[in-house]
């Protein structure tokens, strides 16, 4: 499968950071009042928290000034009660942020996932499931984490650290005017910081994406890791993606820890700057020991608003950049939809017909033919049409236009006389359905996957029991009655925990369950042995008898399902009719046949050889207990 370009993986908006992430407002627009709310309370704690001080500056010019201790039971009071409503408005602020960001992560990660469900299969072609996976699960769990607790704190810091600056001047300008003068440099550190920040931050999300890429495939490919003895080479290119990645969060690390160097340092030496003047103005009569007390009082209140810049900035720029990876995916245009106006076929005959069909895939170079490149075929209503070719001609990619799973590029593809294009993509897969040759099923029960394409009926009702049965005993599926729970048997993800021949019989199954006009079958008994192939190909008479169909033949036998045999060469149909027919009058058709012949006979001399392997072991086995 190709992957995305690095290039577009390291794509970052031409908006601002404020731009980039005000286009998570209209998911979090039912949040922001209690955001708003949140906000508020965390403000009043900040406001609360400067208070303090000016009961600190009366107490120490007052009581402690004249020695009259009666006095100072109120000022510890007042101080205490301070701090009490100061803890109330930060509870009350948790209380208001907690449950939001809970709801809007919710909302875009479902967004997220219609998005994906919506996109054709071209996207899902381009596109690593790791870096989809952390989209929506790492990137939102970064924006949540920002909207009730970054968003809340860089505002209510900000205003709190601009309110303080005018108390400090209310003590004194000279004293105000050294200790913001000193912060000036944060802020201009901030402008650089978010440049470098931002790219590095989005190079290791990208990189987590991968790392996620690379444990999924390994997962799901553990049997052939372990059938090749290759575990340590999977482990040595994990070792290497993991330490790239490793190696970003240092550089991540250290640009944080570059502006916490600044946000310690600098108030700091405000602080003492601020001390020696104070001392002087004292001495000097122009302020009192309680304003110089209560000024640092204010200075110390202020000092994590300041500081909590640096984390704050690079938590809202890991935000800005979880969300360009948000709308990369939901700004993909989707080049296969639904038309404004679509047409019904109200009565399915399931005559299914391509008219000079062309197709070439996306990123296929412009002097290369079309892959499918002039196809013309009919097949007729109840008619079964096997299609043939050698490997890369195109059979699999023609079938899949049938459902849209791709869109033609020229020509068209017609049911019933109306395009596909024409009909809506909920009709038009009402109509044909498709089973393939890589069967894939669903952590779901045996029951849910056959029953796949039949949201019209009640999973566990008597008609939905009828349609099961029919489909299991066509695909000559009735081992899943013997499951350890028949059929709510949980199947495990992807159907690994069955065989080949299972899975393509149970896909199989759950397209005959779902009744449709035309049935489309990308060769789906590969996986099946020559009596169970038999089985169901006897089977699969009785439906075809009434169903039009479509199967793409990798095997002889399956041919003899058709009632006619059309033969693919260079992306053209280059011979239609009977197998008898075509074996008279095409050399290239047996060519191809007997290319099949071969293919199958190895695959039935591998089959003996592994049976005699096993006999084998087994009376080896038997021999060595005795």
């Amino acid at each position: 499968m190709s992957r995305p370009h690095d290039g577009q993986k390291s794509h970052k908006s031409e908006l601002s950071t404020a731009a980039a992430i005000a286009r998570i407002l209209p998911y979090a627009r039912n949040a922001m009042p209690r955001i708003l709310l949140g906000m508020g309370a965390a403000l009043g704690a900040g406001l609360v928290a400067l208070c303090i001080p000016l009961v600190l500056e009366a107490l120490v010019d007052g009581p402690l000034s004249t020695g009259d201790t009666s006095q100072i039971w109120w000022a510890v009071l007042a101080v205490l009660g301070l701090g009490v409503l100061e803890a109330a408005m930060i509870a009350l602020r948790r209380w208001f942020v907690l449950k939001p960001g809970t709801y809007v992560e919710a909302g875009m990660r479902n967004a997220l996932y219609a998005r994906l469900q919506d996109l054709p299969v071209s996207f899902h072609d381009r596109w690593q499931s790791g870096q989809l996976l952390s989209r929506a699960v790492s990137d939102l769990n970064l924006i949540r984490r920002w909207l009730s607790f970054g968003l809340v704190l860089l505002v209510v810091n900000t205003i709190t650290v601009m309110i303080g600056a005018v108390v400090l001047f209310y003590w004194h300008w000279l004293l105000g005017t050294i200790f913001l003068a000193l912060a000036v440099p944060i802020w201009i550190y901030g402008y650089v910081f978010e440049k470098k920040y931002s790219i590095i931050a989005r190079r290791s999300q990208d990189q987590a994406g991968d790392l996620a890429t690379a444990v999924e495939e390994s997962v799901h490919g553990i049997r052939v890791l372990k059938a090749f003895g290759r575990g340590k080479y999977a482990l040595r290119n994990f070792e290497s993606q993991a330490e790239n990645l490793r190696g970003t969060e240092i550089e991540k690390a250290k640009a944080i820890a570059g502006i916490w160097l600044w946000l310690i340092l600098l108030p700091d030496v405000a602080f003492a700057l601020c001390l020696l003047t104070g001392v002087w103005l004292a001495s000097s009569g122009e302020i009192t020991v309680g304003q110089l007390f209560a000024f640092f009082a204010t200075a110390t209140v202020l000092r994590f608003p300041i500081e909590s810049i640096g984390f704050l900035l690079a938590m809202t720029f890991d935000t800005r950049t979880a969300t360009d990876r948000f709308f990369e995916v939901l700004d993909t245009p989707n080049t296969i939809t639904d038309p404004e106006h679509p047409k019904t076929i109200e009565h399915v005959r399931g005559r299914l017909s391509f008219e000079d069909t062309h197709f070439r895939y996306q990123d296929s170079p412009e002097n290369v033919d079309d892959l499918l490149n002039g196809v013309t075929l009919t097949v007729e209503p109840g008619e079964t049409m096997a299609l043939v070719g050698l490997t890369g001609s195109g059979k699999s990619t023609l079938t899949a236009l049938t459902t849209r799973l791709y869109d033609v590029t020229g020509g068209a593809v017609k049911l019933d006389g109306v395009d596909v294009r024409d009909l809506s993509r909920e009709e038009l897969r009402t109509h044909i359905a498709m089973a393939f040759e890589d069967a894939t099923l669903f952590s779901a029960s045996v029951r849910d996957n056959i029953l796949l394409g039949r949201g019209d009926l009640d999973p566990h009702g008597a008609e939905a029991q009828a349609v099961l049965d029919e489909a299991l005993e066509i695909a000559q599926a009735g081992f899943v009655r013997d499951l350890p729970d028949g059929l709510e048997t949980k199947v495990g993800e992807e159907g690994l925990s069955l065989s080949g021949g299972q899975r393509q019989r149970l896909a199989l199954a759950r397209a005959v369950a779902a009744k449709p006009a035309v049935l489309v079958l990308d060769d789906p008994l590969s996986a099946l042995d020559v009596d169970t192939e038999a089985l169901v190909e006897a089977a699969l008479r009785r439906i075809l008898a009434s169903t039009t169909a479509l199967i793409v033949a990798h095997r002889p036998s399956t041919v003899t399902l058709a009632d006619r045999v059309a033969l693919l060469e260079d992306g053209k149909v280059t011979a239609v009719g009977k197998h008898s027919e075509l074996l008279a009058s095409s050399e290239h058709y047996k060519f191809v046949i007997s290319s099949l012949e071969d293919e199958e006979k190895r695959e039935a001399a591998e089959k003996i050889d592994k049976t005699l392997d096993e006999s084998r072991f087994d009376s080896e086995t038997v021999e060595a207990g005795a």
